[in-house]
This record gives structure tokens, sequence and C-alpha cells, in this order.
């Protein structure tokens, strides 16, 4: 079992949800990035400030660390047991942040009121940009980390349902 775990993907698949339901599966902390790196005012902290936050996380024992940031995907993965990628079709991921305009979220220091046609845009153009790098930093962590990819909700939930299979035990 993973003491130190990431959950990666494209806006909107859910993996601020996946966290949580991993979250209360394993009993293990979870930290979110955007709630280190926005400001309830929409501002941002300094990137220094960000860099000392996550490193102050990563120094844990224990940990689940949910969202992208690339530029601190590879430092991520040196740290955890396991990475988990939701790797879902753009459709379900541009319906999953429209479904949540309007909602609180614990994931998110203010609640979003529209979906921002540059957000949009950034989502449309994850499976090109994004993915592929962060295809290339899994593959070198291949052999010493558990590495999950999931390309539905239903292979995520399956995977969920192992723990609760578990505990039954």
């Amino acid at each position: 079992m993973f003491q130190k775990a990431i959950v990666i993907g494209c806006p909107g698949a859910g993996k601020s949800t996946f966290a949580r339901k991993l979250r209360d599966a394993s009993g293990l902390p979870l930290y979110y990035l955007d709630m280190l790196w926005h400001k309830a005012d929409r501002t941002t902290v300094s990137r220094e400030e960000f860099d000392r936050r996550l490193a102050e996380i990563l120094f844990k024992e224990t940990w689940i660390i949910d969202g992208n940031y690339q530029r601190t995907l590879g430092v991520r993965l040196e740290a955890c047991d396991a990475a988990f990628l939701l790797d879902y079709p753009l459709d379900t991921c541009i319906a999953g942040v429209a479904a949540r305009i309007g909602k609180p979220r614990e994931d998110m220091p203010w609640m979003e009121t529209g979906f921002d046609a540059e957000f949009r845009q950034w989502i449309l153009e994850f499976p090109k940009r994004e993915l592929p790098q962060i295809y290339t930093l899994l593959t070198q962590y291949q052999t010493c980390k558990e590495i999950k990819i999931f390309r539905s909700r239903q292979e995520a939930d399956q995977y969920l349902q192992m723990f609760s299979t578990k505990s039954e035990a």
C-alpha cells in the first residue's frame, strides 16, 4: 500500500473527486495544489511561496497531492509511491468543468461562476500539449512506482472499490 500518492489529469476529469475518495478510503491526508497556488481574491502566491509550501508537504511521511502543475510534476513523482493519471476523453473533462460551475469546492478558494474561454481552450489543447510530457515522466518511474492510468470514471471507481473490499475482509 502506498503512503504518498499524486493524482493528475486534465482539468474537469475529476482529479479532486478521485483524490477525496482515495483519501476517504486510505486515511491519508489530502493536499490540493490549487489551494497552495490560488488565493481567495483570485490572485496567486509567488512561485517561491508555492515551492516552499509544496516542499513542506513532500517532506511529510504520508500524503495525497491533487493537481497537475507540470513544472513540479517531476519532483512530486520522485517523492511519491503511487501516481494516478485520469486520462479521460475531452468531452468528459469539458462536461466535468461545466458541472462544477456555481458549486462550492474544498479544492478551490473560490466558487467558479463561469467557464472561461481561455481555460476551455487550455483543456482542449491538454491532450497534445500536456499529456505527452506527463506520459514521458511516468515512463521514467514505471519500474519503481505504482502507476495507474484510468481511461474512464468507471475504471477509477473500480479501483477505489478495492479499498472497501479490503476493509470488509
